[in-house]
């Protein structure tokens, strides 16, 4: 088809429009700046976190630790820190690792050889704080645990239940835990920590 009309002048084009300029972006947890406070106890979410599911046998611990910079710990209710990055000892062969500054713990693990299996689960879980002098009763509303100090101390960790979902709980200062759970949980415990803090038992 000829660019021109029928009367010989040039027939011109559409113009385009002007590409717009990038928008900026940046994700936001739906959980952000939820919080619930009662006399006993504060209950907050975390910031996001990168995390990995870690499988691997005793052969491989040496190496993936050296890789990730933080001992993997070796027996049940332990974990290890180092440089924001914490590894949480689930099982046998099984670790939770979070990083809390931002760095790529799965990438950490790319380049170690030795048998494993990394898998990336930092958008599958939600962290809440809860903290203060009636941390260990309120989450003892829906926890079987024994979370007294002598029995579950700073950095004392386990794969158990709150209520009717199962957590990954971390006990991070003297009155302090971290509580893990599957983003599609985060509503219920939300609800049931700022439950269990209202109760003036709690």
């Amino acid at each position: 088809m000829s660019g021109r009309t029928e009367g010989g002048a040039k027939r011109r084009r559409p113009s385009r429009p002007a590409a717009s300029s990038p928008i900026a972006t940046q994700r936001r947890s739906a959980h952000a700046g939820r919080a619930y406070s009662s006399a006993a106890a504060r209950i907050e979410v975390l910031p996001p976190a990168e995390r990995i599911s870690l499988r691997a046998p005793a052969a491989s611990v040496a190496a993936l630790s050296k890789a990730l910079g933080v001992r993997l710990p070796d027996r049940p209710k332990t974990s290890a820190s180092a440089r924001g990055r914490t590894a949480l000892w689930l099982g046998p062969d099984e670790w939770l690792v979070i990083d809390e500054e931002g760095n790529d713990p799965l990438a950490a693990c790319a380049g170690v050889s030795q048998l494993h299996s990394a898998v990336d689960v930092s958008h599958r879980n939600v962290a809440f704080s809860v903290a203060g002098r009636g941390a260990e009763a309120l989450l003892n509303a829906g926890c079987p645990q024994d979370l007294a100090l002598t029995a579950f101390p700073v950095g004392a960790c386990s794969r158990t239940i709150l209520g009717k979902i199962e957590i990954v709980l971390l006990r991070t200062a003297k009155e302090t835990f971290r509580v893990e759970c599957w983003r599609s949980f985060s509503d219920y415990a939300f609800a049931f920590l700022s439950d269990a803090a209202r109760d003036p038992a709690g």
